[in-house]
């Protein structure tokens, strides 16, 4: 990949930055949207950097709609053609005593010195209107080498703000790109300056982490680093499973599992925690065969705690603690009626993601190929999908009868009927009786009595 030292800028953009400088200021697209740019992706914001002070810019744009977003550090949001535009003073910064935000700000007239600030070479690299790159800091060579470095020294920048550590793995994760020796060594150790940032800002970089196309390879080299933010994790690292299922530890077969499921947050997260309580629940046999009996369920409190935490949301807690604690459910090959039960207990979309973990999970043992694991899970959703389509019963509301149809026949209002309807879906899902009106009916006079004569 070769790269080159310009890329485009956007009309809207490009209209800010020359309106900047015919107001006698210096103003260049800065930081992710260049790097985004000069890899051929899409970038999600445009920020501007610029020698006006924040006054001078709200001047500069009087018939625009401006808001004075961050005084402090001389973020000015500009309204420009329906989209929202973060212009900021080049500054530099100072004095980190909580380990993350700057004690003192003061404006500066260079861009040199802002990008000097900045966290990565990557990072810290600016286009001016017509779209020439300033590179101060080497960002294209590792930009073309696939590196992640620290401007400057890596223990300062560290040290300035802790969430950069797990920044640098995201990135890392994110585009494939392997971290620089100092920038590494740095990471490992300063990595406990991780508990002085607030949870929220750690979830969000785990999240990105964790959904990136080489998450499993960050996290194989920057365990200990995780384990900062999930000690319960330290437990799996080099954990033997002596079981000829398996013939990874329980920390490897987690990764590999990681690697397999889609990059989707609460999919990467119960990959990440399905075996997570293994240690907890280990025994061993006479024959000195390894078991983990009832590790799902420890798995799955342990994910709550760690989401809990970690200040997910409580869809994002429910979501993933279903999953692992369901995550060794029997998968129903060919059978209709056990894919009908599943139906009952799970609602199609979580079925679905169970499916995919399932996958993931025997593809991780080490023992199953990933075609002979297609091969079940693509047989497997070719049955949902058919059940779902012939819109087969396997739920209470689909039944042909309900709770007023029975007390019509004269069952006592109560706990009862919610019994029998039960029932009732049972027998249909088995293929006892058909799902029509006449038939309900007469099978639920036929439970009721029996239940009475018990």
């Amino acid at each position: 990949m070769i790269l080159q030292n310009q890329i485009i800028i956007p009309p809207p953009v490009q209209a800010l930055l020359k309106r900047l400088n015919k107001a006698g200021f210096s103003a260049y697209a800065v930081g992710g949207c260049v790097r985004d740019s000069l890899l051929g992706n899409p970038p999600q914001d445009w920020d501007i950097c610029t020698s006006a002070r924040p006054e001078e810019i709200k001047a500069c744009f009087s018939d625009r709609r401006t808001i004075l977003t961050g005084e402090r550090y001389g973020t000015v949001t500009v309204l420009h053609e329906d989209a929202c535009y973060e212009i900021t003073t080049f500054r530099t910064e100072s004095g980190y005593s909580d380990n993350r935000h700057p004690n003192r700000v003061a404006f500066l007239d260079s861009l040199q010195d802002d990008l000097a600030r900045r966290d990565f070479t990557v990072n810290a690299m600016a286009a001016d209107a017509d779209g020439h790159i300033t590179d101060c800091f080497d960002g294209l060579n590792d930009l073309e080498n696939g590196q992640i470095r620290c401007v400057g020294e890596a223990t300062e920048r560290f040290s300035e703000d802790a969430l950069r550590i797990l920044r640098a793995l995201r990135f890392s994760s994110k585009l494939g790109f392997s971290i620089a020796p100092k920038t590494s060594d740095a990471i490992h150790a300063l990595k406990n300056r991780l508990h002085a940032v607030a949870p929220e800002r750690l979830r969000k970089e785990l999240c990105g982490l964790l959904c990136g196309k080489a998450a499993g390879t960050v996290a194989r080299e920057y365990a200990d680093v995780l384990c900062v933010l999930i000690p319960e994790l330290q437990r799996c690292i080099g954990f033997k499973q002596y079981n000829h299922h398996h013939i990874h530890d329980v920390w490897e077969h987690t990764l590999r599992v990681l690697e397999q499921v889609p990059p989707e947050e609460g999919l990467r997260l119960a990959a990440l925690f399905h075996d997570i309580g293994k240690p907890a629940a280990f025994s061993m046999d006479k024959q000195l065969v390894g078991h983990f009996y009832g590790h799902a369920v420890i798995s799955a409190a342990l994910s709550e705690t760690i989401l809990r935490r970690l200040r997910y949301d409580n869809a994002t807690v429910q979501q993933v603690t279903f999953l692992v604690r369901e995550h060794s459910f029997f998968l129903p090959e060919g059978n209709e009626k056990r894919m009908r039960k599943l139906l009952a207990a799970f609602e199609p979309e979580r079925l679905r993601q169970l499916l995919l973990l399932r996958r993931a999970d025997a593809v991780g043992t080490g023992t199953r190929t990933e075609e002979a694991a297609d091969r079940i899970m693509k047989n497997a959703l070719l049955l949902l999908d058919d059940v779902l389509q012939k819109d087969d019963c396997f739920s209470l509301r689909q039944l042909a009868v309900n709770g007023g149809d029975l007390m019509a026949l004269g069952l006592p209002q109560g706990p009862i009927i919610g019994s029998i309807l039960r029932h009732l879906l049972d027998a249909v899902i088995d293929g006892r009786i058909q799902n029509n009106r006449a038939d309900l009916l007469s099978y639920a006079q036929k439970i009721n009595s029996e239940l009475e004569y018990d």
